[in-house]
């Protein structure tokens, strides 16, 4: 009797969750998930449809495990005992894990702004957020700030940072009736995504969703108040030039960053994340790393769809692993799959009045010997622009009718040379930007 190789997932987020059940069909495998959220798995990229009210939770659940799995919902990892023959995860709940091969898809927390009165100066009460502030981030914090929302009259958020997150949350805000001002830092909003043009659309955009902007600009703190029961409850924010908008809620959309606490002390190699191979190996052989937590080729991506590619490829190479295992032959090196990063498309669409469409992806911002091909209606709120190297579509951002960007998008993630125009004043890309390039 061939004994099943233990599989231990850290981590039921949507790169958790796509590995198991992959791996539930595969012979040979024994596969525990351990996931920190009480939730089924929830696709985390439809929060803010959450937040507005247009989909239930339910709506956004992901796909079950399957038969296969053991999952384990509601318990924390809290520290890995490596061995040379096998290793062991410690959970919360005092159980302990044994596993043959372990997975890190412990995903990224939200960066807490180092703003003042986010906190207690006083060390000894902790680090819990006054009533009202709220990270976006999981299930949780959607259904919080949902809540918190319907219990005031007329509440007022204060939305700090404009990233895709930021621009995400303060729409949904505004959806659900509430008067929401967003507070960013950089000169324009999805600063990473977007250039200067498209970022002032998008401002446009949802100024006429009622939500207010304001660009360059530096929180300096927040204005809390404590209540009879000695809960703070956060009343206003203060910008850097004295300027304070007062609020009963605020969400706080600076960024994510990776969970590696587990991995760092366990040993493994971290840098910015825990770093990883092609094959989504560890320093340590029998541990991978997919999504958010994973640093691969000097790279964190942060995206889900990178997350589910990793999480696909670890599902081959396992795969693979059992059956060489159960065979007690070697695969052939070429037939293992190998991740090889990930060639990612910002998309978002916000809806309202003249609903908002944009994609993003690669390289926004041209170098000094790349051509650039734009075109622009601010009209009707429309504008494409493509940024090409050599005869390569190194990025490019599509806001307004996407009609165009299923052939862009194509060419620009399959790397392949553009065609050569037929006339010498023929604009580069320029097929591609039209209508008829995109149909």
């Amino acid at each position: 009797m061939t004994l099943k190789r233990r599989v231990v997932v850290i981590g039921g987020g949507m790169a958790g969750a796509r590995l198991v059940r992959r791996l539930g069909a595969v012979p040979h495998l024994s596969v525990t998930l351990l996931g920190e959220e009480p939730h089924p798995a929830y696709n985390r990229v439809l929060l803010a449809e959450v937040l507005a009210g247009r989909y239930r939770p339910e709506v956004v659940a992901l796909p079950g495990p399957g038969d296969g799995v053991e999952a384990r919902r509601g318990v924390r990892a809290v520290r890995i005992d490596r061995a040379e023959h096998g290793g062991l995860v410690v959970c919360d709940d005092g159980s302990e894990v044994p596993y043959d091969t372990l997975v890190l898809a412990t995903g990224s927390n939200p960066v807490l702004p180092p703003v003042r009165g986010l906190f207690e100066e006083r060390r000894s009460e902790g680090r819990e957020l006054p009533e009202g502030v709220y990270a976006f981030r999981t299930m949780d914090d959607c259904l919080a700030l949902a809540a918190a929302a319907e219990d005031v009259a007329t509440p007022r958020a204060v939305v700090i940072g404009g990233g895709l997150l930021g621009v995400s949350a303060a729409r949904a805000l505004a959806a659900r009736g509430v008067r929401t001002v967003l507070a960013h830092q950089g000169e324009h909003l999805m600063e990473r995504q977007l250039d200067q043009a498209a970022g002032k659309l998008l401002r446009r955009h949802l100024a006429g969703l009622g939500v207010e902007v304001h660009t360059k600009c530096r929180v300096r703190g927040l204005t809390t108040e404590t209540g009879a029961d000695g809960r703070r409850a956060v009343r206003a924010v203060t910008m850097a030039d004295g300027y304070r908008l007062d609020c009963d809620l605020v969400v706080l959309a600076c960024g994510v960053r990776p969970r590696v606490g587990l991995a760092r002390a366990a040993g493994l190699t971290v840098a910015g994340g825990v770093v990883v191979d092609d094959r989504l190996r560890t320093s340590d052989p029998n541990i991978h790393a997919v999504g958010d937590c994973a640093e691969h080729a000097g790279v964190l991506y942060g995206l889900a769809g990178p997350a589910q590619d990793q999480a696909d490829v670890l599902a081959g190479v396992l795969s693979a692993e059992s059956a060489e295992s159960a065979e007690g032959s070697e695969s052939a090196e070429s037939a293992v799959p190998r991740y090889t990063g990930t060639r990612a498309l910002t998309r978002l669409t916000l809806a309202g009045p003249g609903p908002f469409d944009l994609a993003a992806f690669g390289e926004t911002e041209p170098g000094p010997t790349d051509e650039v091909v734009q075109l622009a209606d601010h009209t009707v709120g429309a504008y494409r622009k493509v940024v090409v190297r050599g005869d390569r579509l190194v990025g490019g951002i599509l806001v307004g009718d996407l009609s165009a960007v299923g052939a862009v998008a194509r060419s620009w993630a399959d790397d392949e040379s553009l065609p050569v125009p037929e006339a010498a004043a023929d604009a580069p890309l320029l097929h591609l930007l039209t209508h008829d390039g995109g149909s």
